[in-house]
């Protein structure tokens, strides 16, 4: 038997195999903004394309352009300042943040240990974990999917290598409170794991809900781990770009991954990036507005079927997490809904949420003019099914 038998099979794909199979479908399954990138960053692309250089191997950590506008980005916006030398802190371009996940992991575990995954959890973290031969630690959070600290503590015992954060929040649309995320930072301290911090939403915050970087708190740069993305922020989902900081310690079990993965990251993927970048937030912070506008309607859609279903609030990312007060499964469910109302969600247990049923609702490819009909759809289907 081979170690990936036991691992899910990636649901995105699964879901989109139902989807090939009814055209028409409207898809509130995969994670992706409605907007591209800047006109800007496409021309610069599309410039790179006649330089020989574009097409070479290039530095395996990241051009030196890329990486110094991170570093900038990375002070400006995070509070993480990698040129002093006391944070002792380095920087590395990957192929989008799933596999900065994956680096990290590999970086720093052996085969038996354990790292510690919120409930419900972004599916592809669970599966780097047991690709690594180590086991994931399911806790769980409140109702309003916060993180519970004290069953974070509770969990690590001395096989644990990591805890793991993702805020704002895939799939649940939550944003950490600070308090909350300090805490974090201190057990992994305490007791010398690494807090592995995902923050491919960090632009992506809605009302008085603000993000913040755990590895921007004092004396964090020695146990954090952050991971970003281009994908959304800037409509670059497709260009696989995305980039880590991480405690210098790790830099070679890092660049040994990187080297057998990927050799060097895309260098055309760097060049769309690194203009993107240079548009800077501003880019992704005027479809704010638009995507808290679809957040509403869909709130406002699926609140109608309460008691049914519930959804807790969402302060961040582009997602929402249903609960549906009824038994079901969720897995059947996302089905029916393909096959008989030409809707996709992704099921709860995809996530981690084994304790009834329940779905994702991803929003951030509608746009206002096409939110009505793919909540509508998913609406009266959920009544059907669950009648």
């Amino acid at each position: 038997m081979s170690r990936m038998d036991a691992i899910q099979a990636p649901i995105v794909q699964v879901v989109g195999d139902l989807i090939r199979e009814v055209p028409g479908t409207i898809s509130l399954g995969q994670g992706v903004v409605h907007f591209g990138p800047p006109p800007s960053a496409v021309a610069a692309a599309q410039a790179a394309m006649s330089n020989p250089a574009t097409h070479e191997y290039q530095d395996g950590f990241g051009t030196r352009a890329l990486i110094a506008a991170i570093e900038e980005k990375l002070a400006r916006d995070n509070g993480i300042d990698v040129a002093r030398p006391a944070t002792a802190l380095g920087v590395m371009v990957t192929a989008g943040g799933n596999m900065a996940f994956v680096h990290a992991i590999l970086a720093i575990t052996r085969p038996g240990d354990e790292v510690i995954l919120p409930v419900p959890f972004y599916f592809n973290h669970e599966m780097a974990i047991q690709m690594a031969g180590c086991t994931p630690v399911r806790v769980p959070t409140d109702d309003r999917y916060q993180l519970d600290v004290d069953a974070v503590r509770r969990a690590v015992t001395p096989r644990t290598r990591a805890v793991v954060t993702v805020s704002p929040n895939n799939p649940t649309g939550a944003v950490y409170a600070e308090p909350a995320l300090r805490a974090i930072s201190q057990i992994c301290a305490d007791h010398g794991l690494i807090h592995l911090s995902d923050e491919v939403y960090e632009y992506f915050t809605y009302g008085s809900a603000r993000h913040c970087s755990p590895g921007s708190f004092t004396g964090a740069h020695a146990h954090t781990v952050s991971m970003y993305s281009l994908s959304k922020a800037y409509g670059l989902a497709g260009w696989r770009l995305g980039y880590m900081v991480f405690p210098e310690r790790l830099t070679d079990a890092i660049a040994k991954v990187q080297d057998t993965v990927l050799v060097c990251p895309p260098v055309i993927s760097q060049i769309i990036g690194l203009a993107a970048m240079e548009v800077g937030p501003s880019w992704c912070r005027r479809h704010l507005d638009g995507l808290r506008e679809v957040r509403d309607l869909v709130i406002a859609g699926l609140g109608s079927l309460e008691p049914l279903c519930s959804v807790a609030p969402v302060d961040g990312a582009f997602y929402c997490f249903v609960r549906v007060n009824a038994a079901a499964d969720p897995m059947r469910l996302a089905e029916r809904l393909v096959r008989e109302h030409g809707v996709a969600v992704i099921p709860g247990t995809a996530f981690g949420a084994l304790d009834g049923c329940s779905f994702r609702v991803a929003f951030g490819a509608l746009q206002k003019e096409t939110v009505a009909e793919g909540i509508g759809r998913l609406v009266r289907g959920l009544r059907t099914v669950l009648d």
